[in-house]
């Protein structure tokens, strides 16, 4: 049986580190690339076409959501399945909602991680235990509103440039993170500021912080 191959998308080393080794103790998963960041990630995707990325959310330069809305449109086959330390609950409605495999804690037990990895590559929809519940009830909370959600009306690569710009990222640190120029990524802004009704970049962050695109560390 062919071993489900795995890219490992952590800016810690220590952590690609220890999950390369808890994954090298089972028979059926093959740990193939590792990246440090999400640039990193989609290009050795493209090039190793792994059957999981084990993606972080929380990396310089291009974080995990921005990595994964760009891999769903360039490598559809290949599933995301979030590994963070974020229980948030607006980060996993995020995640779940741009079509990724799951959303698991790294404080879970290696047998775990390794279940969660073929019941991914199986199909299947992992969640967290600690997580599911309020996931759940935030996603029927939601479907009874007919309140139109703004972000959702941004572009994936809008999406992808408001969370860098909220980061205090410049426009030419946005165009490099994102391989475009810098006159598209500042058109990029103008039509998210637009959409978004916001002002100014104070605005945008606060805009961002409440929508869970990121998180304040208290």
């Amino acid at each position: 049986m062919a071993k489900i191959r795995v890219l490992i998308a952590d800016d810690h080393a220590l952590v690609r580190d220890g999950i390369k080794a808890l994954l090298g103790l089972t028979a059926d998963i093959e740990v193939v690339g590792e990246a440090r960041d999400g640039r990193e990630a989609i290009e050795q995707a493209r090039k190793l076409k792994p059957d999981i990325v084990l993606m972080d959310i929380a990396m310089p330069g291009l974080g995990g959501i921005e990595a994964t809305l760009e891999l769903k449109r360039e490598a559809p086959e290949t599933r995301i399945l979030v590994l963070t330390q974020y229980d948030d609950v607006e980060y996993v409605r995020r995640f779940l909602k741009i079509g990724t495999a799951g959303y698991i804690l790294k404080r879970m037990l290696g047998s775990e991680l390794a279940a969660a990895i073929r019941s991914a590559a199986r199909g299947g929809l992992v969640l967290d235990p600690e997580i599911a519940a309020e996931a759940v009830e935030s996603a029927a909370e939601e479907s009874t509103k007919e309140t139109e959600d703004l972000y959702d009306l941004l572009t994936d690569r809008e999406k992808q440039v408001l969370r860098l710009v909220a980061m205090g990222q410049s426009n030419k640190e946005v165009a490099d993170a994102l391989g475009i120029s810098v006159k598209t990524a500042m058109s990029h802004r103008e039509h998210l500021m637009e959409k978004l009704r916001l002002r100014n970049r104070t605005d945008l962050i606060k805009f961002a912080i409440k929508k869970g695109v990121i998180q304040v560390d208290s």
